[in-house]
C-alpha cells in the first residue's frame, strides 16, 4: 500500500468557480477516487484562497472588511463543491488558524536558515489613495504580451510573472490614477541559492511530466530572482520576521503552504493528532501529487520546492504536478464581467453533476487549450455516455430482467468471439488504471468508453435475442460475458461519475458502495451465474431536442435563477 497526498491549486474566493477553476479540484477528486479503490492511503486536500489583495480590492470597492467578503464567498463554493460530488479529506482556508500558525512557523524558519534578506523595494503608490500599490492594487500592460490588464505580480493572458515597476502605463485599481514610484523596505527570500539545486532536482525527477519540466526550466533559463515574501497591504498572514511589524505574507508564499497545514488540519480533526502529518510530508515513501493550470507551474514546480528546501527538513517534493492548458468558451478566454463563460453555479441549472463532471474529462486540456463548445457538449453526453454506455448497461440488464427473470445464466462454451470479449474486459482496466497513473485522465476516460462500444458491438455480433431460441447456450454465454462487463463499467466509471456508478452498482444487485470495492475487481469475471440484477432503469438520458439552438438561452435563464442564490457580494 502506497502513501499519497493529493493536492488541487486553492480556488481563489473572489468569484464563483468556472468550468476551468473547477477543473483541477474535479481531476484530483478523480485521481484520489481511484487511488483508493487501489488500495492506497490517500489524503486529499485542498481549500480557499482567502488572502492577498484581489481580496481586499474587491472588498474595499464593496465597502466589506475582507473577512466578511472572502467567508461568504467561501461558504457558498463549499456547498458547490459538495454538489459536484468532490470527495475532500479536507476542504481547508487560509484563514484557519492552524494554516496561519504553520505559515508563520514555517517562514521564522527559513528566516533563521539565513534564506530571507531584506532589501529596499521600489513600488508604485498612489498618491490619491495614500498607499502602496503591490500586485493587483496596480495593472497595466504587460511589457512581454501587449495585454492592456496585467497585473502587479502576473499577466493572466501570457503568464509571466511580473514586477509592478515592468507594468507600461501603470494605473492604481481603485481610482485609476497613474502612481509615483517610491522606495519601501521588504524581506526577500533568496531563490538563488537554491537555484542549482532545484534545477538539479527537476531536471532528474522520473514521473514530472515532460510539459511541467520543459516550463519550469524555461522559466529557470533567465536565472531564479529574489522574490519579494512581504507586502504592505493589511489583508493577510502577518510577517513572523523582526522589524516587520505591519507586513503580510505574500499571497503565494502564504497559499502554497496551504497543502502541508490543511493535511495537519486534517489530522488534528480526525485522529486529534497534531504530529500525524509529519508521516504524509516528511516520508520518503509519500507520493504527492498536485492538479493546476499551466499558469502555476512556476509557483508548483520552482517556488514550492525551493521553500521546502529551505527549511532543511526532510519535506517530500512533489512527485507529480499534472498541469492543464486552458479551457476556452468558444475561442474566447472565461470572463465573468463580459459574461463570457460557464460557472459552476449555473451548469448546475443545465445538467447533473456526473454529467458535467465527465465531460471535463473528456475535455480535458491534457496537451494544448481546448475551446468548450455546446456542441461538444452534447456530443458527449448523447453519444458517449447515453448511446455508449448508457444503452449498452440498459441493453444487457433489461434482457437479462425479462429473457432469464433478472438472474444470470449459466454459460455454455467459449466461442472465438467470446474470448475476444472477455479479452477485452480483463485488460481494459489495466489499461485505464495506467493512463490514471500518470493523471492522464482524458486518455483513461477514452479507454473505458473502449470496452461499453466493444460491448456494443458484441451485442450486435452475437445477436443473443435471436440465440435465444435458436442457441440458448450461446445467448447465455453472451450474457455472461456482458452483465460482467457493466460490472467492470461500474467500476472503472466510479472516480469519474460516482453517483452514476452507484445507481449502476445497485441495478446490478450488488450491495454496498462501489467506490469501496477494489480496482482489480473490473477485471475479473466474478459475476457469477444465478446472481440475480434489479429491474433496470436508464442510466443517461440525452439531451433536449433542439438543444443546441437553445443552449445559450438556457444559460442566461441558469445565470437569472443563480442570481438569486449566489452571496450579495457576488450580485
Amino acid at each position: 500500500m502506497a502513501r499519497y497526498v493529493v493536492c488541487s491549486a486553492w480556488p481563489y474566493v473572489n468569484n464563483v468557480p468556472h468550468l476551468g477553476t473547477i477543473l483541477p479540484l474535479i481531476s484530483a477528486d478523480m485521481y484520489a477516487r481511484f487511488q483508493r479503490m487501489r488500495g492506497h492511503d490517500v489524503v486529499y486536500v485542498t481549500g480557499s484562497d482567502e488572502h492577498g489583495t484581489p481580496i481586499e480590492v474587491d472588498a474595499r470597492k464593496k465597502g466589506l472588511d475582507p473577512a466578511v467578503y472572502a467567508d461568504m464567498i467561501h461558504r457558498y463554493n463549499v456547498k458547490l463543491f459538495e454538489q459536484y460530488g468532490i470527495k475532500f479529506s479536507l476542504y481547508s482556508r487560509t484563514e484557519s488558524p492552524v494554516h496561519k500558525e504553520f505559515v508563520q512557523e514555517f517562514w521564522a524558519k527559513i528566516y533563521e536558515n539565513g534564506y530571507i534578506f531584506t532589501q529596499e523595494d521600489v513600488l508604485p503608490y498612489c498618491p490619491n489613495c495614500k498607499m502602496f500599490l503591490p500586485d493587483r492594487f496596480v495593472e497595466g500592460t504587460c511589457p512581454y504580451c501587449g495585454y492592456e490588464h496585467a497585473r502587479g505580480d502576473q499577466c493572466e493572458n501570457c503568464g509571466r510573472l511580473l514586477h509592478p515597476t515592468q507594468l507600461i502605463n501603470p494605473r492604481c485599481v481603485f481610482c485609476g490614477a497613474t502612481p509615483i514610484f517610491k522606495s519601501t523596505l521588504h524581506w526577500f527570500f533568496d531563490l538563488p541559492r537554491l537555484e542549482d539545486k532545484v534545477r538539479e532536482w527537476l531536471g532528474k525527477h522520473p514521473a514530472m511530466p515532460e510539459n511541467v519540466k520543459k516550463a519550469a526550466l524555461n522559466w529557470m533559463g533567465e536565472g531564479l530572482k529574489p522574490r519579494s515574501v512581504t507586502r504592505d497591504n493589511k489583508w493577510g498572514i502577518p510577517a513572523p520576521f523582526p522589524g516587520a511589524e505591519g507586513k503580510t505574507i505574500y499571497v503565494w508564499f502564504d497559499a502554497l503552504l496551504g497543502y502541508i497545514s490543511a493535511t495537519k488540519e486534517y489530522f488534528m480533526k480526525s485522529m486529534g493528532d497534531p504530529d500525524k502529518w509529519k508521516e504524509y510530508w516528511m516520508n520518503r515513501d509519500t507520493k504527492t501529487v498536485f492538479f493546476m493550470g499551466k499558469d502555476n507551474i512556476p509557483f508548483h514546480a520552482i517556488i514550492f520546492p525551493a521553500m521546502l528546501m529551505a527549511t532543511h527538513e526532510p519535506y517530500v517534493l512533489p512527485w507529480m504536478i499534472s498541469a492543464t492548458e486552458y479551457i476556452l468558451y468558444g475561442e474566447r478566454q472565461f470572463s465573468k464581467s463580459r459574461g463570457i463563460g460557464v460557472w459552476a453555479d449555473e451548469a448546475l441549472e443545465i445538467a447533473p453533476p456526473d454529467y458535467w463532471r465527465f465531460v471535463l474529462a473528456r475535455l480535458r486540456p491534457e496537451s494544448k487549450d481546448i475551446s468548450f463548445t455546446w456542441k461538444e457538449f452534447q456530443r458527449i453526453i448523447d453519444n458517449e455516455l447515453n448511446d455508449d454506455i448508457g444503452n449498452f448497461v440498459h441493453r444487457v440488464l433489461s434482457f437479462i430482467y425479462s429473457r432469464y427473470n433478472g438472474v444470470i445464466p449459466e454459460p455454455g462454451s467459449i466461442s472465438s468471439l467470446d474470448k475476444e470479449f472477455e479479452d477485452k474486459i480483463k485488460s481494459t482496466p489495466c489499461r485505464v488504471a495506467e493512463h490514471m497513473e500518470k493523471a492522464r485522465i482524458k486518455a483513461a476516460s477514452e479507454t473505458m468508453l473502449e470496452l461499453s462500444r466493444a460491448g456494443n458491438q458484441y451485442l450486435n455480433a452475437k445477436a443473443p435475442w435471436d440465440a435465444y431460441k435458436r442457441d440458448p447456450p450461446s445467448a447465455a454465454t453472451t450474457m455472461w460475458l456482458a452483465a460482467n462487463a457493466v460490472k467492470s463499467i461500474a467500476l472503472m466509471l466510479s472516480p469519474f461519475m460516482p453517483s452514476s456508478a452507484q445507481r449502476l452498482w445497485e441495478m446490478l444487485g450488488m450491495e454496498g458502495r462501489v467506490e469501496e470495492h477494489r480496482w482489480e475487481e473490473a477485471c475479473s469475471l466474478d459475476l457469477k451465474p444465478g446472481h440475480r440484477v434489479l429491474k433496470p432503469k436508464p442510466l443517461f438520458k440525452k439531451l433536449p431536442k433542439g438543444f443546441l439552438g437553445k443552449a445559450e438561452d438556457m444559460l442566461e435563464e441558469a445565470r437569472r435563477r443563480v442570481s438569486t442564490k449566489r452571496p450579495p457580494v457576488l450580485q
